[in-house]
C-alpha cells in the first residue's frame, strides 16, 4: 500500500534513512516499540507545553505548540488503546540515548538555546515521520491495523516537523542553516551507529 502523504520534504531534511537492521529488529520487538512510542508521544506533548510556559510572550509559538501538544496527547491515547487491544502492559522504559545526545550541545541560558531546542524538535518529529513510513510496509504482513495507524500519523508528524523548523527561524536573529546542518549530522550519527538499547529512536541494534 502506498503512503497517503508526501513525506519527501522530511526525507530530504534528514541526513540518512532508517537502517534496514533497525527495521528488521523492530519486528521482533513490537511490544517494546509500542510502549516506547506511547512514551515518546507523552514526552512530545510535555516538551511542547514546557516551551509554552517558558516563553509565554512568543505568540506564534503558543499557537503552534498548543495544537501540537493536543495532537501528541491524542496520539498517546490512540497508542495506549492499541496496546490494550493487544494486551500489552504499559510500563516504564528507560529513554534511549537519542534525545539526550541531541540536546548535549545546547547551551542553556544563552539566546541560541531556544533556536537549538526548536531545531532538535524538528529532527525528532522528522525522524518519527520517516520511521512510521518505513515501518508501515514492514509491519503490514503481521499487523495491518498497526501499519494503517502508522500511515495515519504521517500527516501530523510531517506538519510538526515544519512547525518546529519555522519557529526556529522566526525566533532566531541569524540564519539557522548552520545549526540545522550541525544537528542533522549529529542526528544521523546517532541513527547509524550501534546502539545497545532498542527504542523508537535508537540506532542500529548492537
Amino acid at each position: 500500500m502506498s503512503l497517503s502523504v508526501d513525506i519527501s520534504p522530511v526525507q530530504q531534511f534528514l541526513k540518512c534513512p532508517t537502517p534496514d537492521a533497525w527495521l528488521g529488529h523492530a519486528l521482533t520487538q513490537m511490544d517494546i516499540l509500542l510502549i516506547d512510542h506511547a512514551r515518546c508521544e507523552k514526552k512530545a506533548a510535555s516538551t511542547a507545553l514546557s516551551l509554552m510556559f517558558k516563553f509565554p510572550e512568543r505568540e506564534n509559538l503558543l499557537h503552534k505548540l498548543s495544537r501540537l501538544a493536543r495532537e501528541e496527547l491524542r496520539h498517546f491515547e490512540q497508542v495506549f488503546d492499541l496496546m490494550r487491544e493487544r494486551k500489552i502492559e504499559y510500563k516504564h522504559l528507560s529513554a534511549s540515548r537519542y534525545a539526550a545526545k541531541m540536546r548535549e550541545p545546547v547551551k542553556l541560558g544563552e539566546a541560541s538555546a531556544l533556536t537549538d531546542v526548536l531545531i532538535i524538535g524538528a529532527y525528532i518529529e522528522a525522524r518519527s515521520c520517516e520511521r512510521f513510513a518505513a515501518l508501515a510496509p514492514v509491519v503490514e504482513p503481521v499487523d495491518s491495523i498497526l501499519a494503517k495507524y502508522y500511515r495515519f500519523l504521517l500527516k501530523s508528524e510531517s506538519r510538526h516537523f515544519m512547525d518546529y523548523l519555522e519557529l526556529a527561524q522566526e525566533y532566531s536573529e541569524h540564519d539557522i542553516q548552520p545549526r540545522v546542518e550541525f544537528f542533522g549530522e549529529l542526528e544521523a550519527s546517532l541513527i547509524q551507529s550501534p546502539d545497545t538499547v532498542f527504542r523508537f529512536h535508537s540506532g542500529v541494534p548492537a
